[in-house]
Parts: C-alpha cells; sequence; structure tokens
C-alpha cells in the first residue's frame, strides 16, 4: 500500500485549520486516514504546528511521501534532517551521538534565528509606537498652539471690547456732566 503524509482540512470558511494525516495514496483528501500525527494552524502569525516528531520520523522512514506542503513543515521541524542523518549513521558515515549532536546544532541555531527575528520585530514594534507617539505629541502641540493663539485673540478682543465700553461709558457720563455744568454755569 502506497502512502502520503498531507494536509486533511478542517475549520470553518476563511479559517482553515489542517491535520497532517498518512493516509492511502487513494484515499481522498479529507476521508480515511492511517494515523493522525500532527496539526498545522496557518491563521497564526507564525503559522502553528504541532508534531509527533516520532511518529512523523517512523513514517518518512518506511517510505511514506509528503506531499509539498507537509514536506516545507517536516523540513521546518528537522523530521527530513534527522532522516538523512540517520541514513548517514546507516551507512557508517558517522554515530549516533554525533548524528544527535548535529541535529541539536541546528535546532539550536534555528531556535537562535527565530529569537533574533522575534527580537527585531518587537524592537520594530516598539519604534513604530514611539514614533507615532511623538507624532500624537506634535499634533497635540500644534492644536494646544492655536487653541492658545485663539484664546488670546478672545481675550484681546474682549478685552478691546471692554476698553471699548468703558471709553464710551466714560464719553456718556462726560457728555452728560456737560450739559450738567453749563446749567450750573
Amino acid at each position: 500500500m502506497a502512502t502520503k503524509i498531507r494536509l486533511q482540512r478542517g475549520g470553518r470558511k476563511s479559517y482553515a485549520f489542517y491535520s497532517i494525516v498518512v493516509a492511502d495514496v487513494r484515499a481522498p483528501r479529507d476521508g480515511k486516514f492511517t494515523e493522525k500525527i500532527g496539526t498545522y494552524n496557518p491563521n497564526t502569525n507564525p503559522a502553528t504546528v504541532d508534531l509527533n516528531f516520532e511518529r512523523a520520523l517512523y513514517w518518512v522512514e518506511c517510505g511514506a511521501q509528503p506531499t509539498d506542503t507537509v514536506r516545507n513543515i517536516l523540513s521546518d521541524e528537522g523530521v527530513m534532517l534527522m532522516k538523512h542523518l540517520r541514513g548517514g549513521v546507516k551507512k557508517g558515515a558517522f554515530d549516533e551521538a554525533a548524528a544527535q549532536a548535529k541535529f541539536d546544532a541546528w535546532k539550536k541555531a534555528k531556535e537562535a534565528g527565530f529569537n533574533t527575528v522575534k527580537a527585531d520585530e518587537a524592537k520594530a514594534k516598539a519604534n513604530a509606537k514611539a514614533a507615532a507617539l511623538e507624532a500624537e505629541k506634535k499634533v497635540n502641540e500644534a492644536k494646544a498652539k492655536a487653541i492658545a493663539e485663539k484664546k488670546a485673540a478672545e481675550e484681546a478682543e474682549a478685552k478691546a471690547a471692554a476698553e471699548a465700553a468703558a471709553a464710551e461709558a466714560k464719553a456718556a457720563e462726560e457728555a452728560a456732566e456737560a450739559p450738567a455744568a453749563e446749567a450750573e454755569a
């Protein structure tokens, strides 16, 4: 029986979620399968993969052919590298301990790269947030300046109006006093 390792779709419309399954080549995509070896969720950033490493390695070594997408997933998880290293052990190129050491070094380098990317993303996010805050401060300062100018103009107008009213009142008072002074004189 020829087997394939492939994705089996699940989830709702426009929100796919996949199971990584081992199935007969002739079985339909979402049909019968031999074994479920993991899940793949492309909706998260980065995509989430939950894989039973030992079972995936077993099936790959037994000759199950992964589809292109599953091959990429297995490569990212290190299954294909471990298959390659075990092939080297079988041929006598190196022993099991050396193979495990190479695999551990690869996994550590991959984790370090992932952590670097994650740190860079966090730094870029923080820089963008700081830039947005700075831009918002500039906008707020401009608004505060415009409001202060408007209030100063209103106060100047109110002051001018008050002075004009006081001048009118003084003129009216003087005008009222002038006829009274003429009448007394």
